[in-house]
């Protein structure tokens, strides 16, 4: 990639800190192709200054809607050019842009991902038809999702990069669907900078952020970076208020030239009050569809979900002559989850409002994972030329300790129609372990781009996991049990061909092993999932390298594929079971372009589409879209006008659904949502270099639309009315 800074008003100074900028938005890796002959006084104009990146570096600061590389798919630093995957990067510039203030609204934005609520604190997520089960952290998969995972604050990433298929070669086991890896901020800067934020929004919501890095020596070899943010917020739904808190710290030194330690904490603790659990009933006792006000809510006054997030890292890396790096890294992470709910069970009764009662539920979740690992890359010459190696061998530990308590017998709901949450509290039982697991994974991988011809490349590697989980006998769970997997060996193959300097052909192909979160009616995991996954594309890298394109197709093939067995429940729980079956195919393709258009115009554009069915040809997973389009744009005004910035987006999925028994008559009939867009507008006004003032309105035509997975309770929750959020921001 090139960045031309051609005949700029520069005064005294202003060029070292025009290329000082340069180089670090760019991991501190760009060199002058072309220099000026002497400093430039006040007023004059300088000639071309050609600035050249070499690998990825950090988005925040470079004003893009793309990067130059990544490392998310095969652990080799490629260009997304010469990734053999469907890569999309959301970059620091969309995440303010957008006001994406949680891993929901970055997921909800990207192409090819559809993102579904449970409720207040959960989400699902799917790619291609298959659900998302783990979310990285600078690579390290992260098990679980009931600790607020999803509603994670993105105040310390620098950047989310989504790659779409399989994943096991980086992840160890892994489905189809994609991995979402957060790349989060390091103390890059060698003098004092930082930003401070304040929001104010619709339904009382408040948020700040203050965002500071320092030099702690003189020599700014030893940097510092702390990143504090807090949010208070009602809700469209009645009752609900969310408080949240963000601390995160980071030190990175260089020890030497050549090694650099990062240090690292964060800690998120959300705090829900009168939040609402699985949503509201979908009939009336007639069987009728119910059409409630967005406001509707079926939780008590005293309902809460508290949840807290805490992540602790350690990465030292050292870098050899010959270009080889070593990396050797820790992370530790504990994620928590203490809730009270009422919900409410049956049909209503359309003129009285009975027919509700009351299903009250008290549960506790720990999350505790450690991830250890040794890695490194370089080069390497064969036949007189140049490839790359990446090795690592990746140990993790992850338990989850889930507790369950029950609640007195409470009166009935009573005529729903004038429920205000005003319900007694009951009183609750002891805690009881509702399920205890460890899984354990140990893997080793190595892969290699090799240089066949100055136009072809290859890209080809494997992994070998040892998986295992062990689970007590408990309240969910009839007996004890132990599963392993052993020498799981997960092949990737991938090929490249140059067509132009600016456009790739290429394909892939890897194998598909995934341990399955999934219970079955006896409360017993389901078997894993196992398949292969094909996809070929074409993908271009135009205006140097400022705009990223890619067109591609996939096909996946699977076998124990998990899907919802009817109306059975997990014993004790009133959560879906699932059974498996085999022969599921998909089929579809992908579009996505992302950078800069022109001078001041940015924009992402993406559509999937695809079809995925069983081994008897019925549809499956049809509870997310198989269509859907995601398109943003900004464009800072010219001359006089340059000081603002208009943009705006839609999103449009197409119809979702899931089988739901009718009492009645045992049938099956179909809930969904059909095909709807949903349309954001943006403005930022540049007072000065430092203070800026942003606008964001969102559900911008005031859609009302489902917004929950369905086929999970069997209930309905609906998207956010139209919302507008102010923000006012200072950078020193």
């Amino acid at each position: 990639m090139h960045i031309v800074l051609r005949h700029i008003p520069l005064r005294r100074g202003a060029l070292v800190l025009q290329l000082a900028l340069a180089s670090l938005s760019m991991g501190g890796m760009a060199h002058a192709e072309q220099a000026p002959a002497s400093v430039a006084k006040d007023g004059q104009t300088l000639g071309t200054v050609t600035v050249t990146a070499g690998a990825t570096g950090p988005t925040e600061g470079s004003g893009s809607y793309t990067t130059s590389a990544s490392t998310s798919a095969t652990g080799l630093n490629l260009s997304i050019r010469d990734t053999p995957q469907s890569v999309t990067v959301i970059t620091r510039e969309r995440l303010d842009d957008q006001a994406l203030h949680t891993v929901f609204d970055v997921v909800n934005n990207t192409t090819g991902v559809s993102a579904k609520e449970i409720d207040s604190v959960r989400a699902y997520y799917y790619a291609r038809g298959f659900q998302i089960d783990k979310i990285q952290m600078d690579g390290i998969p992260m098990v679980g999702g009931n600790a607020g995972e999803s509603q994670a604050d993105t105040a310390i990433y620098d950047r989310v990069e989504v790659i779409r298929g399989a994943t096991g070669l980086m992840s160890g086991t892994g489905n189809p669907s994609a991995s979402i890896n957060l790349i989060r901020k390091h103390a890059d800067s060698k003098v004092f900078t930082g930003s401070a934020s304040l929001s104010v929004g619709s339904w009382d919501k408040r948020n700040g952020v203050i965002d500071l890095s320092s030099p702690l020596n003189a020599e700014g070899t030893v940097r510092g970076r702390v990143v504090i943010s807090a949010e208070d917020k009602d809700n469209f739904i009645r009752l609900e208020n969310t408080r949240k808190t963000l601390a995160y710290g980071v030190i990175d030194a260089d020890l030497t030239p050549d090694t650099r330690l990062s240090v690292g904490f964060s800690e998120q603790r959300d705090r829900h009050r009168g939040n609402q659990w699985a949503g509201l009933p979908i009939f009336y006792s007639d069987f009728t569809r119910t059409d409630w006000d967005r406001s509707t809510t079926t939780a008590a006054s005293w309902n809460f979900w508290d949840t807290k997030q805490r992540t602790a890292f350690a990465t030292l890396e050292h870098r050899f002559a010959n270009q080889w790096k070593l990396q050797a890294s820790s992370n530790q992470r504990t994620n928590s989850g203490d809730q009270r709910l009422n919900w409410m069970d049956g049909v209503v009764d359309r003129n009285t409002g009975l027919g509700l009662e009351p299903w009250i539920i008290g549960y506790g979740v720990s999350d505790k994972q450690s991830d250890f690992g040794l890695t490194a890359s370089g080069p390497f010459e064969l036949a007189g030329r140049k490839h790359e190696l990446a090795v690592g061998i990746l140990h993790g530990e992850h338990k989850t300790l889930w507790l369950s308590s029950d609640a007195s017998v409470l009166p009935p709901i009573g005529d729903f129609r004038a429920w205000t949450g005003a319900y007694p509290e009951p009183n609750w039982s002891p805690y009881q372990t509702g399920s205890f697991n460890r899984d354990t994974q140990t893997s080793a991988y190595a892969m290699a781009r090799l240089q066949a011809t100055d136009a072809l490349k290859f890209i080809v590697g494997s992994r070998v996991t040892n998986w295992e989980r062990k689970g007590d006998k408990a309240l969910w769970t009839a007996e004890a049990f132990k599963i392993t997997h052993n020498g799981e060996i997960t092949p990737y193959v991938g090929a490249l061909y140059d067509l132009t300097p600016q456009t790739t052909l290429y394909t892939s192909y890897t194998t598909i092993f995934d341990a399955q979160n999934y219970r079955d009616k006896r409360g017993v995991y389901v078997d894993p999932l196992k398949g292969k996954a094909f996809e070929a594309g074409v993908k271009g890298e135009l205006i140097d390298g400022k705009l990223n394109t890619s067109f591609a197709v996939f096909h996946i093939k699977q076998d124990n594929f998990a899907i919802p067995d009817g109306n059975e429940v997990i014993p004790n729980t009133r959560e879906q079971a699932y059974t498996t079956t085999s022969g599921t195919k998909t089929k579809g393709y992908e579009f996505e372009l992302s950078g800069e258009l022109a001078r001041g115009w940015s924009a992402s554009l993406g559509w999937s589409q695809f079809n995925s069915e069983d081994g008897t040809g019925k549809d499956i997973n049809t509870a997310h879209p198989h269509k859907m389009l995601k398109a943003y744009t900004k464009y800072r005004l010219p001359g006089e006008w340059s000081k603002l910035a208009i943009g705006g987006g839609v999103n449009w999925e197409g119809r979702s659904y899931a089988e739901i028994t009718d009492p009645r008559n045992g049938k099956t009939v179909q809930v969904g949502q059909d095909s709807y867009a949903v349309a954001s507008l943006m403005a930022n006004y540049q007072y000065s270099p430092q203070l800026s003032l942003q606008v964001n309105v969102n559900n911008l035509f005031d859609k009302k639309y489902y917004a929950n997975q369905i086929d999970t309770f069997k209930n309905i929750t609906f998207g956010a009315p139209r919302n507008v959020l102010a923000t006012l921001k200072y950078q020193f």
